[in-house]
């Protein structure tokens, strides 16, 4: 008769079983996968270490590229812009660092050139927020001086008619007297929190480069990067534009989309680099020779630099 005492060492011997089981089993898997699991910890150490290399080979010919755009600067630019009153247009945005970077860079490629930096305007985010144009409306109206108020544009686009108001007194010929009441308009701007000045702003600009870095975002991107080209635009009318922008995208990307304004302002898409610094002061002194074009490595580049071009004193 099978008594309880039997089925208690059965069922001892069945866990027995069990366990005897899974040590053996684990001990015949232990040693093939503790070995695929080494080979897959080296494969990635030395992957990392691959892209460590040529992170660091990257960075040095990115180096090499700055130093020899550089050491090539006088080569291509001395004289080019001898003479020649240029102001320099920021915008700012969440990579204002890097447009600070690349608009130093600029203004000591116009340097290079012969030319003077009249000033830098920083166009601040507030100037392009779709919500402020009543503001930049009586800012204009209340600022602009009797010489300049009747040509300005009649609507309600806050921006155009302030950029309208700024082109006015900051541009002129060269030799042509500064447009009376032009500091006043500079500081009710300032002021009122639309725009950064850096400069004297004695001398009308002949010329002005557009540093731009990434479009603008959020729910009110759209109003505030048509607002950017509309400011772009507004300028063209009033004098010779370049845009150099840090990559292909937002304001270099609205220009050449642009069927109007691309055949008249010239973009520069990697001012982010010392060469396109360089490419971004040969493309003005292309601009002030009457000629334009799109330049970079981006998306409707029609080339990496321009032609080199010799401007004359009063063009």
């Amino acid at each position: 008769m099978i008594n309880f005492r039997y089925h208690v060492v059965s069922l001892a011997a069945v866990f027995l079983a069990l366990a005897i089981g899974l040590v053996v089993g684990t001990a015949a898997a232990n040693g093939p996968l503790t070995e695929n699991l080494n080979e897959q910890v080296n494969t990635l150490t030395d992957d990392k270490q691959q892209l460590r290399d040529d992170l660091e080979q990257s960075r040095a010919e990115l180096k090499k590229n700055a130093d020899f755009a550089t050491e090539v600067a006088p080569m291509l630019l001395a004289g080019k812009l001898a003479n020649k009153n240029v102001l320099l247009v920021k915008l700012d945005g969440s990579d204002s660092g890097d447009v600070n970077t690349a608009t130093d860079g600029v203004a000591t490629m116009l340097g290079t050139a012969g030319s003077k930096v009249v000033g830098t305007v920083t166009i601040k985010e507030k100037f392009t927020t779709p919500a402020n144009s009543a503001m930049l409306l009586d800012l204009a109206e209340s600022s602009a001086p009797p010489s300049v108020s009747g040509a300005l544009p009649n609507q309600a686009n806050g921006v155009d008619t302030s950029a309208a108001l700024l082109a006015a007194v900051l541009f002129g010929k060269s030799g042509t007297p500064q447009v009376e009441g032009t500091r006043t308009v500079l500081s009710s701007y300032e002021s009122s929190g639309f725009v950064g000045l850096d400069g004297d702003f004695k001398t009308p600009a002949e010329a002005v480069i557009i540093v731009a870095g990434a479009p603008a975002s959020g729910k009110d991107a759209k109003d505030r990067n048509a607002a950017v080209l509309t400011l772009a635009t507004r300028f063209d009318l009033a004098t010779r534009v370049v845009v150099a922008g840090l990559s292909a995208n937002g304001l270099v990307a609205a220009v050449i989309g642009d069927a109007t304004v691309n055949k008249s302002i010239s973009t520069v898409d990697n001012a982010v680099t010392a060469y396109g610094q360089v490419a971004a002061v040969m493309a003005l002194t292309e601009r002030l020779a009457g000629k334009n074009g799109h330049y970079g490595s981006g998306d409707g580049a029609n080339s990496l630099l321009p032609k080199t071009a010799s401007v004359t004193n009063g063009s």
